[in-house]
C-alpha cells in the first residue's frame, strides 16, 4: 500500500507540474462509436467488422427492430449513448427527426444520393434502396392472376392466401405511405378487410418468403431482396417477384443513416456515413444484401429490375415519419 507520506509527495509534485503548465501524460481511452442498428446482426456483422478495420474505429452495435430502436432513442433523449442510427426504413429515421434527435449531415454526403432517397431537411441519408413487392409462389399463382394493386389483396379470391409482417418497420412505412395516398379511413378499412380475409401474420419478411416456398401461402408482402437470399442456396426456389405500379405496394424505401445529437464523436460518425456511401461499400451491400445501390455507377445484383424501371408512388420519404399514427391505426384494426 502507498503510505500517507508518499501520497503527499505525489500530490506536491503534481501541483508543481501544474503550476509550471506541464501536463502529466495519461493514456487516452479509445472512444467507441455506438450504432443503434435496425438491420439484422446476421447480415450486418461482416460489414461492421470491415468498417472497424478500414476506419480504425472501435464500433459497438446495439441491434433491434428499427421501430423499437426509434422509440428507444426518443425515450432516451439526451441521455442516449448512441452516436448513429442505422434504420431499415425512412419512417423510423423520420420519427427521430421529428423529435429533434438528429444532427444535419454535410452536403458533400447528402449530395452523393438522389434527393428522393434522403431527408428533405438533410437529417438522414439513404444507404441502400428497398422496393416493396409482392412475392408469389409460382406453382400456386399464374402471372395473369397477379393483382395490379395491393388494395386488391382483400378480394375473396385471396382469402387465407396472403402473408404479411405487421410489426415490421418496412411494413409500417408501407402502411404510412398508404395513409398519405388513400387517407386514414380507407387504409383502416383495407387493414380490417385484410384481417377478415384471413391474412396470415409472420414475425418477419424472411419467414413470409419461407412460407411461400412451402406453399403455406400464395402471396406475400415483402421487400425485394429477401427472395434472393433463398435463391442463393436453392436456385429452384418456387417463388418470384411481382411489382405493382404507383400504389403504396410499389414504395421504394431506404435503409439509411442519421447522426444523433447525443454523439460526442461527430467527426468519426461522419466518417462512418461517408464510408457507407463509398462505391466499394455500395457494391458490397448490393452483392451481399441484394438491395439497390443509391450511389450512381453501381450495378444492381441478380436479375432485379433497375430502380429506373420501377414505378413507385410519388411520396417524399421524409413524410413517412408518423409511426405513432400508423401503429395506432393498425391497433384499431386489431392487428397488434
Amino acid at each position: 500500500m502507498i503510505s500517507h507520506q508518499m501520497r503527499q509527495i505525489s500530490s506536491a509534485i503534481t501541483a508543481v507540474f501544474l503550476g509550471w503548465g506541464i501536463g502529466i501524460a495519461v493514456a487516452d481511452t479509445p472512444k467507441t462509436l455506438t450504432v443503434y442498428s435496425g438491420r439484422d446482426e446476421e447480415i450486418m456483422r461482416p460489414l461492421i467488422e470491415k468498417a472497424k478495420k478500414d476506419l480504425g474505429l472501435n464500433i459497438e452495435v446495439r441491434y433491434g427492430d428499427s421501430t423499437e430502436l426509434a422509440i428507444a432513442l426518443i425515450e432516451e433523449g439526451k441521455n442516449s449513448r448512441a452516436d448513429i442510427f442505422y434504420a431499415q426504413d425512412a419512417g423510423s429515421l423520420g420519427a427521430i427527426t421529428r423529435e429533434a434527435r438528429t444532427l444535419p449531415l454535410p452536403n458533400q454526403l447528402l449530395n452523393k444520393v438522389d434527393p428522393q432517397f434522403r431527408s428533405s431537411s438533410g437529417q438522414w441519408v439513404g444507404i441502400s434502396g428497398r422496393a416493396r413487392v409482392i412475392d408469389y409462389n409460382t406453382k400456386l399463382v399464374k402471372t395473369s392472376e397477379l393483382p395490379k394493386s395491393v388494395l386488391q389483396l382483400s378480394d375473396r379470391k385471396w382469402r387465407g392466401k396472403v402473408g404479411w409482417a405487421p410489426t415490421n418497420g418496412s411494413f409500417l412505412s408501407f402502411v404510412t405511405a398508404m395513409r398519405l395516398m388513400e387517407g386514414d379511413q380507407k387504409t383502416l378499412e383495407w387493414l380490417k378487410a385484410m384481417k377478415a380475409n384471413g391474412v396470415k401474420a409472420y414475425p418477419k419478411n424472411s419467414a413470409i418468403v419461407e412460407a411461400l416456398g412451402k406453399g403455406e401461402i400464395a402471396l406475400g408482402l415483402v421487400n425485394n431482396y429477401y427472395l434472393y437470399r433463398f435463391i442463393k442456396t436453392n436456385p429452384n426456389f418456387p417463388v418470384a417477384i411481382h411489382h405493382t405500379k404507383g400504389d403504396a405496394g410499389a414504395l421504394i424505401n431506404v435503409a439509411g443513416l442519421a447522426i444523433l445529437k447525443t454523439t460526442d464523436q461527430k467527426s468519426d460518425a461522419e466518417k462512418f456515413v461517408a464510408y457507407m456511401l463509398k462505391p466499394e461499400i455500395q457494391k458490397f451491400i448490393t452483392e451481399n444484401f441484394y438491395e439497390y445501390p443509391l450511389v450512381t455507377g453501381i450495378t444492381v445484383a441478380q436479375k432485379q429490375l433497375p430502380l429506373k424501371q420501377l414505378q413507385p408512388p410519388n411520396i417524399d420519404l421524409s413524410k413517412l415519419s408518423d409511426l405513432k399514427g400508423t401503429i395506432s391505426l393498425i391497433q384499431q384494426a386489431d392487428l397488434l
